[in-house]
C-alpha cells in the first residue's frame, strides 16, 4: 500500500512529528511504502478558490510546494493527517492542506482510505477533528481507518515517554 503521512504542527521535532515518525517506520517495516510530508518545511498557501484546477487536471495556480503534494496524492492508497490540536481543531497548516486538496475535487482521487494521528495537551479537545475525518470519508467513500488521540501532551517530546505510542505502531503494523 502507499502511504502518505501529512504533519500539520509548525513546532519541528514536535510530539506530531514524532508520531508520524513512528507510524512512518512501523507501516515501513510491515511492508508499505510509505511518503512522509511535513508541512513545517513546505509552503502551502490557502486555498484561493478560483477552481483553476477544475480546467488543469487537478494543477493549482498557486507556484507552492503543494503541486508537489498533489503529485504524490495521485499514487496514494491511505491518507494519514498528523496534527496537534490547537483550540479544540486540527492545526491550521493540516486545515491548510485539507482545503488545497479540492485541487482534486473534479479530477477525483486514487486514495481510498483515510486516518488521523492527533496529540493535545488536554483530553475531550478532539470533537471537530473526528467529525471533519468522518465527514471527508463519508462524502469521498474512504474507509475511515482510524483516530488515534493522544492527550497530555505538554512539553515537546512527552511523546517518547508515552504508553499511547503504542497504539500508533499497531494501527501502522495492522493495516491491510
Amino acid at each position: 500500500m502507499n502511504i502518505l503521512v501529512v504533519t500539520g504542527s509548525p513546532r519541528k521535532g514536535g510530539n506530531t512529528e514524532i508520531m508520524a515518525d513512528v507510524f512512518a517506520k512501523a507501516a515501513k517495516k510491515a511492508g508499505h511504502q510509505v511518503m512522509l510530508r511535513k508541512l513545517s518545511e513546505l509552503t502551502v498557501k490557502p486555498c484561493q478558490g478560483c477552481q483553476y484546477c477544475f480546467t488543469h487536471d487537478g494543477l493549482c495556480v498557486q507556484k507552492d510546494d503543494m503541486n508537489d503534494i498533489l503529485k504524490d496524492l495521485e499514487q496514494t492508497d491511505l491518507l494519514v493527517l498528523a496534527s496537534p490540536i490547537y483550540w479544540f481543531d486540527v492545526s491550521a497548516q493540516i486545515k491548510c492542506f485539507i482545503d488545497r486538496m479540492y485541487a482534486f475535487a473534479k479530477k477525483g482521487f486514487h486514495i481510498h482510505s483515510i486516518a488521523m494521528l492527533l496529540n493535545s495537551g488536554s483530553d475531550k479537545v478532539y470533537d471537530a477533528a473526528e467529525a471533519q475525518l468522518n465527514a471527508i470519508s463519508a462524502y469521498l467513500k474512504w474507509e475511515n481507518k482510524g483516530i488515534i488521540k493522544i492527550p497530555g501532551m505538554v512539553e515537546k517530546g512527552s511523546m517518547h515517554d508515552s504508553p499511547e505510542l503504542q497504539k500508533v505502531r499497531d494501527l501502522a503494523e495492522n493495516l491491510r
